[in-house]
């Protein structure tokens, strides 16, 4: 599959295989840099619709964060920082004093992200996980978005191995899990956006679509998790890889 073919082209295919030889056009280090600004702007409300942080944080984050100092929380390749942003929000309404770092290594996410205005308490470090791991950093809680479709192999378990490293509690990696009908909904519910005009386009339809080719199912991803990471499945198409507690996800 191109990195500039329509995946809506691909709607009948039945998904049954990870394609991780898809390219996200997000992924080309020479991509439109405004096309890429507004594919981070689009993900604040993609991440509202389709991630379930929400829920996450309620079920398997807040009741693990520590009360009575200041909790900290990882967020790895954090992009455009809306997750970070919002689970400082909520853990603030919460009466919780957390502090969240989001890591991206990809210097255009770091600089979209850190440019945006945001809570107190949410810094945003161009690195990755390895390089907290080298400094010795610990948090009480860490969390990825949409990372582990985009890893194969000695990346997957790295990842593992760093946040297992870097947490002090709980592991979150949340992501996509692979389905037909999260496909085709998918593609139903972005094709509005086939209506902007090319000054406004965003690759966030099309990168949506290739993310969900290149994810895991459960039992894939359960597979793929060496021992001590449990896989929690939530509605309607979630994975959470989970590490650190109790795996009431649900």
């Amino acid at each position: 599959m191109t990195p500039g073919r329509d995946p809506a082209a691909l709607l009948l295919s039945d998904l049954r295989h990870r394609d991780e030889d898809a390219v996200e056009l997000m992924d080309d280090a020479g991509c439109d840099l405004a096309a890429l600004n507004r594919t981070y702007a689009d993900f604040r409300f993609v991440n509202a619709m389709v991630a379930g942080w929400r829920r996450t944080y309620v079920r398997l984050l807040r009741p693990r964060l520590p009360r009575g100092r200041t909790a900290t929380l990882l967020d790895i390749g954090s992009g455009g920082g809306d997750v970070a942003r919002s689970l400082a929000r909520w853990a603030r309404r919460d009466g919780l004093d957390l502090r969240v770092t989001g890591i991206d290594p990809d210097e255009r996410a770091h600089a979209w992200a850190a440019a945006r205005p945001g809570p107190d308490g949410v810094e945003f470090l161009r690195a990755g996980s390895g390089e907290l791991v080298s400094q010795g950093r610990r948090f009480d809680a860490v969390i990825s978005n949409h990372v582990l479709h985009h890893l194969r192999g000695p990346a997957f378990r790295q990842l593992l191995e760093d946040s297992a490293h870097l947490a002090r509690g709980v592991v979150v990696h949340s992501d996509i899990r692979r389905s037909p009908w999260a496909y085709r909904l998918y593609a139903l519910g972005t094709a509005p956006l086939l209506l902007r005009p090319p000054r406004r386009a965003s690759f966030v339809r099309v990168d949506g679509m290739i993310s969900v080719r290149r994810s895991f199912t459960a039992a894939e991803l359960r597979e793929a998790a060496p021992a001590g990471w449990k896989v929690v499945e939530q509605a309607p198409w979630r994975n959470l890889l989970f590490r650190g507690g109790s795996s009431d996800g649900g």
